[in-house]
Order: structure tokens, then C-alpha cells, then sequence
């Protein structure tokens, strides 16, 4: 049984980062992973504008001049016509561009307008208000690093560089699939033994939020045939495999069987992990790794959370940072941890007063029960070996999604 940085050592190390890339529009970049460095050719300011509303002058006409003649108005967007010579100012707007001959702005509380001609009641620095061209960013330069996910803020800065088709690395497929002669669909009738599949919904829910295309594939009986196809097909057509139940040590389990007969190495079979210790990984020689976790829906989504979920971000090609975030929070109320395996306990973070604080979920604290799952944000992390944590104690917690 591995412990959890091991296992999480050797996934991520079997993980082969796709290298196919594809370009999109601007507009269909957002969440993609950027497969190129992106530079552009503009300067950033374009060129010389005001920071604030007032008046472009010449800073050495302040020890000359009591009075500056007004000679054009310019707003954002409008090429200034004249050129700013002794003696003489320009009205002028928040981004407007500033005009030849003059080197500072003085805002517009400081001055004092009669007809065309402008007073100065207090002397700006020189140059001040005015943002130079290339000052925030110089054309050539890198602007993105490859390898980072493209966000909303990213897109704001690609579009004003006039960057509006993008080299990204393609999505990583991932089939989906739970096993088990008890699972029906949620749309099914329930009939008594029968267990409603919750966990492919959720999955891939994670999987589509963290950049994958999931492959649906449906419930599985629990016929070896029909499994080792189904396996057999999962591996020929996606990048990532993930299939819930088979993988514990009962009489219809057959996962890890098939997947060795299939030609699949076993890198783990379980993990000192509460809940979620049946956990079964391979991988093929076409790259492709193989999850069996286990069916049970909070230990589903606790590995899925815990060990795909940062395959998954490297797997797609981001640089760095696959691992689970983990902050210091307080324990808002007692938790049971286990003496021989790392826990993690299901519930929400909230933010109260600059502290985090961190309430696990109310009910029964089974793998089982989906329903205390419910707006959970985050988990705890209970180090091995910690079996009591009282309110107020530190504890690690891990933000999910």
C-alpha cells in the first residue's frame, strides 16, 4: 500500500504531457493551455497618453509663462493635429494621446480656465500623468509563457496585443465509465437493490472544468467480457482513463485482472488514503493511464480530487502547479482522523475575518452518503497517525472544484 506522496509521485511521473497542438480564436481560447510563448508586435502603452483629465504642456514653460494659450482639445481616440509650442497647452482626456511638444500633464484641479487661456495654480513633476509608449510592455518581448491556462484576464491582455489566434495544446480525452450489475441511469426506475450511478456526472464535471473532453461510456455490468471491451476501447480512444467500482477484493472485481491481460503495468493498487484505499493505476504503452477508484461516490470524488485531478493538469500540458492547493485553516468544529492512513474529510472553507475557517459536513461521515456532499468547497487533511482534532486546532485543507 502506497502512501499518498508516493502515489501522487508516481502518477505524476507517468504522465506523458500531450504535445499535439491546436490553434483557436481569441474568443474560444479561454481555459486552454497555451502550447507557444506569445509576444506581440505592438508597444504597450500604443503611445504617449494622459493618465488623467487636464492639460499636455511643456514643463519648462512653467518658469516662463503665467498664462498658457489653449490651442486644441484632445479626447481618447483622436490624433492630435498640432504641435505644443511655447506658451502653449492642449486640453486633453484620461487616454488621450499626448501631443508633439509636450512632456507633462497638469490635471485639470490645479488649473484655472478664462476663455483660451489656461492658469496653473500648482506645478505637476515634470513628466507626471504622462505613460510613456512601451513603458508597461516593449513589442518583441514574451508577453505569455507556454504552459499557462488561459484566463479571462489573459484574454483582456491578448486582445489589446492584438493577438487573436492562439497555438494551444489539445484537450485530453478521458473516458468515463462505472461498473457494477446494482447501477442504473438517474432517468432509470429504481427498483429495490438497485443504486443510482452518481459518480459519472460528477466526474465528468471535473473532468471538462480542469480542460478534459470527457468520453462518457456508461454503466458496465459485471460481466468480464463485456468489461474487458469496454476497457480495451477506453484505452484505444482516450488519453486518460477513469472507471468507479471493480477495483476492491470482491468476487465480481475483475479491473485490475483485465487491465493486465490487456497489456497494462500496475503502477498502484491501493493507498493509505481515507476514504478512497482501493486505488488501482496503469499505464499502457500508447501513453494512455488508467484510474480504477472506487465506486463508492465520496471516495469517487475524493480521488478523483486528490490523484487524477493533478494528472489531468499535467496530462494537458500546464507547466507547473499540478498538485492540490493546501492552506492553514482552523477547525471549526471536532474531527476523527485514522492511526494508518491520511484522511481527508469533506465540508466547506469560508473566510471569516482574514482568517479561513473550516466546517466539516454535518451527517454521517460515510464514503457512501452523497448527500452531506453538497456545496462542498473543500477538503481536510488529517496527517497519518492524528486521530482527534479539536475546534480551534490548525489543520490543512484543500480546495476542490
Amino acid at each position: 500500500m502506497k502512501s499518498v506522496k508516493e502515489a501522487e509521485k508516481i502518477i505524476l511521473d507517468s504522465v506523458q504531457p500531450i504535445q499535439e497542438i491546436e490553434t483557436v480564436n481569441l474568443e474560444n481560447s479561454c481555459n486552454r493551455v497555451l502550447a507557444t510563448t506569445v509576444s506581440s508586435k505592438l508597444d504597450f502603452p500604443y503611445w504617449d497618453n494622459s493618465a488623467m483629465d487636464g492639460y499636455a504642456i511643456k514643463y519648462a514653460d512653467l518658469a516662463n509663462y503665467s498664462d498658457l494659450e489653449i490651442i486644441e482639445e484632445i479626447p481618447a481616440g483622436y490624433q492630435p493635429q498640432k504641435t505644443i509650442l511655447s506658451g502653449q497647452a492642449a486640453r486633453i482626456f484620461t487616454g488621450g494621446m499626448i501631443p508633439e511638444g509636450a512632456d507633462t500633464i497638469v490635471i485639470q484641479e490645479n488649473t484655472q480656465k478664462e476663455g483660451n487661456k489656461l492658469k496653473i495654480l500648482s506645478s505637476p513633476q515634470p513628466q507626471q500623468y504622462v505613460r510613456k509608449r512601451g513603458s508597461f510592455y516593449q513589442a518583441g518581448n514574451p508577453m505569455l509563457e507556454a504552459g499557462i491556462t488561459i484566463t479571462p484576464a489573459d484574454l483582456a491582455v491578448l486582445a489589446t496585443a492584438q493577438c487573436d489566434r492562439l497555438s494551444v495544446y489539445r484537450r485530453p480525452k478521458v473516458a468515463i465509465f462505472s461498473t457494477g450489475d446494482e447501477l442504473i441511469t438517474p432517468d432509470a426506475t429504481l427498483q429495490p437493490g438497485q443504486i443510482i450511478d452518481s459518480n459519472q456526472s460528477a466526474l465528468a464535471a471535473i473532468v471538462a472544468q480542469n480542460g478534459g473532453i470527457p468520453l462518457p461510456m456508461g454503466i458496465v455490468p459485471d460481466n468480464k467480457e463485456l468489461l474487458r471491451k469496454t476497457i480495451a476501447k477506453a484505452i484505444r480512444e482516450a488519453d486518460l482513463v477513469l472507471s468507479t467500482g471493480g477495483v476492491s477484493v470482491g468476487e465480481y472485481d475483475y479491473v485490475e485482472e483485465i487491465l493486465a491481460e490487456l497489456g497494462g503495468k500496475i503502477q498502484i493498487r491501493s493507498v493509505a488514503v481515507k476514504p478512497g484505499k482501493p486505488l488501482t493505476v496503469a499505464k499502457f504503452s500508447n501513453n494512455c493511464l488508467y484510474f480504477g477508484i472506487p465506486g463508492n461516490p465520496v471516495s469517487a470524488l475524493v480521488s478523483c480530487w486528490r490523484f487524477v485531478q493533478p494528472a489531468l493538469k499535467k496530462l494537458s500540458g500546464v507547466a507547473k502547479g499540478w498538485q492540490p492547493e493546501f492552506i492553514s485553516a482552523i477547525a471549526a468544529g471536532e474531527m476523527k482522523g485514522n492511526s494508518k492512513r491520511e484522511s481527508y474529510l469533506w465540508g466547506k472553507i469560508n473566510l471569516v475575518d482574514g482568517i479561513y475557517h473550516f466546517e466539516v459536513a454535518g451527517g454521517s461521515k460515510s464514503s457512501g452518503n452523497l448527500i452531506n456532499l453538497a456545496q462542498t468547497n473543500a477538503l481536510a487533511m488529517i496527517p497519518l497517525g492524528v486521530n482527534n482534532i479539536a475546534v480551534g486546532d490548525r489543520i490543512m485543507v484543500m480546495f476542490v472544484n
